[in-house]
């Protein structure tokens, strides 16, 4: 069984660290240890953030957040390989929980719902059992994950709009980090 704390190491390490920035053109807005505002406003770290407290409380939050929405929700605990639940857990923090599961179940030739089930995850560990496979589905996934990034550029509605390429900027990135992933 997959173990949350070292793809939580992984993850946090890529997300930049327990960093506060802004991108311009990141939709997220400000971003502290790769959790969004704009799109988690609510998190209870925004508070000791605005207060100046960076302290062990904001760290312990930033694990229990990133163990909550994403680690529980892929059930990591229940994935037989480590490798594998890295690939799913960073592709959920980067790119979303359903786009992730989805592209799982793609592969698994389950329901593509965007919700880990119990049919998901033991077709995924049927696949994975042996280490062959396991490359097999990691090197599919990554493959899928390059299409997806793809699609975000391509389809990114305001490149139409303002005739900009708002997300290419991201996708260096986003490709080197399908690279750490493999390595």
């Amino acid at each position: 069984m997959a173990a949350f704390n070292p793809c939580f190491e992984k993850v946090i390490m890529i997300e930049g660290g327990y960093v506060l920035h802004e991108v311009k053109g990141d939709r997220g807005g400000m971003t502290y240890a790769g959790i969004a505002r704009n799109i988690w406003p609510d998190w209870p770290g925004w508070k000791l953030i605005d207060a100046g407290l960076f302290n062990s409380e904001l760290t312990a939050l930033v694990r229990e957040f990133y163990r909550e929405h994403f680690w529980l929700r892929i059930k990591g605990d229940e994935i037989n390989s480590q490798d594998v639940a890295f690939m799913i857990y960073d592709f959920a923090v980067n790119a979303g929980l359903k786009t992730s599961v989805r592209i799982v179940q793609r592969i698994c030739k389950t329901t593509p719902d965007g919700d880990m089930g119990d049919k998901t995850i033991g077709a995924l560990n049927t696949m994975v059992q042996d280490g062959k496979d396991e490359r097999i589905f990691i090197l599919l996934f990554s493959m899928l994950k390059v299409f997806r990034y793809k699609d975000i550029c391509l389809n990114d509605k305001r490149r139409a709009q303002d005739n900009l390429v708002s997300n290419e900027k991201f996708l260096c990135g986003w490709i080197n980090r399908i690279q750490r992933g493999l390595a």
